[in-house]
C-alpha cells in the first residue's frame, strides 16, 4: 500500500477504510510517511472531511499507536473530564478530587498551555515538588489508593497523535472537527475510561469561537467517542469572560483552595464545575440524575472530603503537605502588584477574553515558544465579571507583574480589552448546551 495512493483517495474525496488508516497510523509511529505526506493526508482531510465511520477508525488506530491502560479490579467507574481550554480554567484541579470523593476514580492525563490558554499540568507544577511524570506503577497505585491523580501527558500514550498533531500545528489543519475529535479521543480511550464529560469552551476566548462550530465539535466527539465504545456527554459552556476571579498558574492553584476549602466560589466557576462533575457521577451510575449528583458533589465539598482528596493527591505525588493551610508558604507571589484603575464609571459590558489570555503569556505566565520557562508567579486576580458596576477608578482586577514595565503593559492591555458601558448587562448562562 502506498502512502500516496491513500492521499489521493482522499484528496478526491473518498472514505478510507481500516486498512488505509491503520497504514498512515503506522506510517506516523514508524516515521514511513515523511512530513509532506503527513501534511498533505492532513490538508486532504482538511478540506475534504471524513465521515463518523473514518473518524472512528482513525481514533482507534491512535488509541491503540502506544500503550493502552487497563484498570482491572477497579472498585468503582473511571471517569474523566476534558476541556477543549480557556482562560482562568481550573475546573480539572476541582473536578478530580470532588469526583473522587463521590465514589469515581479519575486518572486524569492534563496538558500544558496552548496559545493563549492555560494548562492544568503548568498549574499543578506551580507547587513545589510535585511531579507530573510519576512512573506507571505509582501513577496506577495512586489512582487506586486515592481516588484520583493529575499528572502530565506521556510520550507512550498516542503517540500518533502527538506527531500528527505537532505537523497540524504548523500546515494550518488544526481546525478539523475529524482531527481534533481523533486527537482529544485517542488519548482518552487509551487512558482506559469508561466514562468522559467534554467541556467545549464556546465565545471569545475559546478555540470554538461560535455556538455552530461548539456544537458540530461537541456532537462529532459524543458520536466518535460512542462508536469508539466510550460513554461521553458534551457541555458547551461560556468562554466570553474569564472564568472565575484569579488567572496565573500559582494564582488558580490559590484560588482552586480556596474554593475547596469554601473560603470563596465565584459562581460561575462554581456552576460549570458542579454541572460536569455531575455529567461524570451520572456517566459512572454514581448517580441517578443530574439533581442528585449535585447534592453528592456538595455535600463532599461542605464536608472536606473534596478537600482533603486534594491535599492528599498532592501529597502523593511529592508537593508539600501543608499546602492547603499555608498556600502563600509555597505558591511565590510576584514582586509587583497593581491595581487597573477603571477609566470611569460604568458597568462592565465585554472582555476580549484571548486578548487577556495573551497578555498572561507577554507576562511570562504562559510560552511564546516550546520549552519556554513559565514565572509562575504572574497573572491577574480579583476579576471583576460581565456585568459588574464600577466607579471611576475602582479596581477592575488586579495585576501580578515581575517588574513595573511589565505591569505597565499589562494594565494597558486590560484596559484595551474590557469594554465599559452604562446599561445594565444581562447575566449569560454558564452552560450553554448539552450534547449527548
Amino acid at each position: 500500500m502506498l502512502a500516496q495512493e491513500i492521499i489521493r483517495a482522499k484528496r478526491d474525496g473518498q472514505a478510507l477504510n481500516e486498512a488505509q488508516i491503520n497504514h498512515f497510523v503506522r506510517g506516523l509511529v514508524d516515521n514511513s510517511w515523511s512530513e509532506g505526506q503527513v501534511a498533505a493526508l492532513g490538508m486532504a482531510v482538511f478540506l475534504k472531511g471524513m465521515g463518523r465511520d473514518e473518524a472512528v477508525l482513525l481514533t482507534r488506530a491512535m488509541m491503540n499507536s502506544g500503550r493502552v491502560m487497563r484498570w482491572p479490579d477497579m472498585p468503582g467507574p473511571v471517569l474523566d473530564k476534558h476541556s477543549s481550554g480557556g482562560v482562568g480554567d481550573k475546573v480539572s484541579l476541582m473536578l478530580a478530587p470532588m469526583v473522587a470523593a463521590c465514589g469515581g476514580y479519575v486518572p486524569m492525563i492534563a496538558g500544558r498551555g496552548l496559545g493563549h490558554t492555560g494548562g492544568t499540568v503548568d498549574k499543578l507544577e506551580a507547587i513545589p515538588h510535585y511531579t507530573t511524570t510519576p512512573d506507571p506503577a505509582k501513577f496506577d497505585q495512586i489512582v487506586r489508593t486515592l481516588g484520583c491523580a493529575i499528572i502530565g501527558q506521556t510520550a507512550d500514550l498516542a503517540p500518533a497523535d502527538k506527531r500528527f498533531y505537532a505537523t497540524r500545528d504548523v500546515t494550518a489543519t488544526v481546525e478539523s472537527v475529524p482531527l481534533i475529535t481523533a486527537s482529544i479521543l485517542s488519548k482518552k480511550l487509551a487512558a482506559g475510561l469508561e466514562g468522559l464529560a467534554m467541556d467545549i469552551k464556546c465565545g471569545n476566548g475559546a478555540f470554538a469561537s461560535t455556538p455552530e462550530f461548539a456544537k458540530e465539535l461537541a456532537e462529532s466527539i459524543v458520536a466518535v467517542a460512542g462508536g469508539a465504545g466510550l460513554k461521553t456527554r458534551a457541555l458547551i459552556t461560556d468562554m466570553n469572560q474569564i472564568l472565575g476571579t484569579d488567572v496565573g498558574n500559582s494564582l488558580e492553584v490559590i484560588e482552586t483552595i480556596r474554593y475547596l476549602k469554601g473560603d470563596h466560589r465565584e459562581p460561575r466557576l462554581h456552576e460549570v464545575t458542579l454541572a460536569l462533575c455531575a455529567e461524570m457521577l451520572v456517566l459512572g451510575g454514581l448517580a441517578a440524575d443530574a439533581a442528585a449528583a449535585r447534592v453528592k458533589l456538595q455535600a463532599a465539598l461542605d464536608s472536606g472530603a473534596a478537600a482533603e482528596k486534594f491535599a492528599r493527591m498532592v501529597v502523593a505525588l511529592g508537593g508539600p503537605s501543608d499546602l492547603m493551610e499555608r498556600p502563600e508558604a509555597y505558591l511565590t507571589a510576584a514582586p509587583v502588584v497593581r491595581p487597573v484603575a477603571a477609566p470611569r464609571a460604568g458597568v462592565i459590558t465585554t472582555m476580549s477574553t484571548r486578548d487577556l489570555g495573551v497578555a498572561i503569556v507577554e507576562l511570562g505566565g504562559g510560552r511564546r515558544k516550546a520549552g519556554d520557562a513559565i514565572d509562575m508567579r504572574v497573572g491577574f486576580s480579583d476579576v471583576k465579571p460581565i456585568g459588574t458596576r464600577v466607579a471611576a477608578g475602582e479596581p477592575l482586577a488586579l495585576i501580578h507583574a515581575a517588574d513595573e514595565a511589565a505591569a505597565d503593559r499589562a494594565v494597558a492591555s486590560y484596559l484595551a480589552a474590557c469594554m465599559l458601558g452604562d446599561a445594565d448587562v444581562a447575566a449569560t448562562p454558564m452552560v450553554m448546551a448539552e450534547v449527548g
